[in-house]
């Protein structure tokens, strides 16, 4: 009896562990498609993801900074600012900690005050 159970758990992990290497192997493929589609180089795109990530991080850090109400890309470099804020002091701010980070060669800001 407990062959008969460990075969079916066997198979049940089996049929599980399946279904991740399919993701793994999905995500993988898009990341792939993402870096052939893209004129930058792996590495640039890998740097622009660090600078964005880093850029996110000092925002949720911030006590003046929302970063949920700030869409940050990076391009190459140069770190693009979207979204609406309360006041200029926050679109200040925003664009300060953007240019701390490693990296940066430029901030521009797209930022909008409204309420």
């Amino acid at each position: 009896m407990n062959s008969v159970i460990r075969a079916v758990m066997v198979a049940v992990w089996i049929g599980l562990l399946s279904g991740c290497a399919a993701a793994v192997v999905g995500g993988a493929a898009a990341g792939g498609y993402y870096v052939g589609t893209d004129e930058r180089s792996a590495g640039q795109i890998a740097e622009d993801a660090s600078i964005t990530s880093t850029v996110n991080s000092r925002y949720i850090g911030d006590d003046l900074v929302q970063a949920r109400i700030i869409n940050v890309d990076t391009y190459n470099g140069v770190v693009t600012l979207y979204g609406n804020v309360p006041n200029q002091t926050v679109v200040d701010r925003a664009v300060e900690l953007a240019r701390t980070v490693k990296n940066v060669k430029q901030v521009v800001s797209k930022l909008t005050v409204g309420p």
